[in-house]
């Protein structure tokens, strides 16, 4: 007996002890999780649209997988809950989980759209960020740029890619100018004329800024910016019907009654 360490006997003792409280814990916790009910349904919308509100998410969930509340945790369906969110057209991203007070937490992240297009024969949609279709809802409208005039791309389904140059080109517009301090508010429509050219309704004046594609879309705006800032002061806001960027290196400014052919109409030194 004098050779027993009854100090690790001891520890080795309190070791077993432990594990097998913890083992204990474990299953009281595991027996408890099988039985946790649902206490609350909390639906968290995340984004700075509107299109969809709580009320919604709930009443998609109780129609399609019965009354949550009061359900045991384990008899959820968290996945098929989560994929059922996802395929609304307003919805990019869901996730369902409970945590351990019974609350069936439900994030959801909206869809951001950052173009309206009404098309030539009056069909509209929203574009997301990610080139997708959106389409129009009575219960929200969110405050982007708007394009009509000649674009033939139509509306079929929700979500479905944009596939036309010219809306694709539109696109790229609006990327550019989009939190640009100038751009963003001067700009608040575009349109589409019957040559298939991108026309720029300003905030400020009657002119129509012409810029044709979206090719060499920095140059061009750093031509009407030119104007603006060098030519816009001296005529004033109502001396053009337009102003046209289309081509490399020119600002040729139209008057309503004709062209303007003077110094306008010129090849802009890069110096400058």
């Amino acid at each position: 007996m004098r050779n027993i360490r009854w100090n690790i006997v001891f520890y080795t003792f309190l070791g077993f002890a432990a594990l097998g409280g913890i083992i204990v814990l474990m299953n009281l916790i595991a027996s408890k999780d099988e039985e946790q009910l649902c206490t609350t349904l909390r639906v968290t919308i995340e984004g700075k649209e509107t299109f969809i509100d709580q009320d919604d998410i709930s009443k998609m969930i109780n129609n399609q997988f019965g009354t949550v509340v009061n359900k045991k945790l384990k008899d959820i369906k968290y996945e098929q809950i989560e994929n059922a969110i996802e395929k609304l057209p307003y919805v990019s991203r869901a996730e369902v989980h409970a945590d351990v007070d019974g609350v069936l937490q439900v994030r959801v992240q909206q869809r951001e759209v950052v173009l309206r297009i009404i098309s030539r024969d009056g069909r509209d949609y929203y574009v997301d960020r990610e080139g997708n279709k959106v389409p129009v809802t009575l219960k929200y409208v969110p405050h982007v740029l708007v394009a009509n005039g000649n674009i033939q791309e139509g509306y079929s389904k929700a979500l479905e890619p944009i596939g036309s140059s010219t809306v694709k080109d539109l696109m790229k517009v609006v990327d550019r100018v989009v939190g640009d301090p100038l751009w963003e508010n001067q700009i608040v429509q575009m349109y589409v004329n019957d040559q298939r050219d991108i026309e720029l309704i300003p905030r400020v004046g009657s002119e129509v800024l012409l810029i044709g594609s979206a090719d060499s879309l920095d140059d061009k705006l750093r031509r009407l910016e030119i104007y603006y800032k060098n030519i816009l002061p001296k005529v004033g806001n109502e001396a053009y019907e337009k102003v046209n960027v289309k081509y490399g290196g020119q600002i040729i400014c139209e008057r309503k009654s004709g062209w303007y052919m003077d110094s306008l109409q010129m090849k802009i030194n890069m110096r400058n």
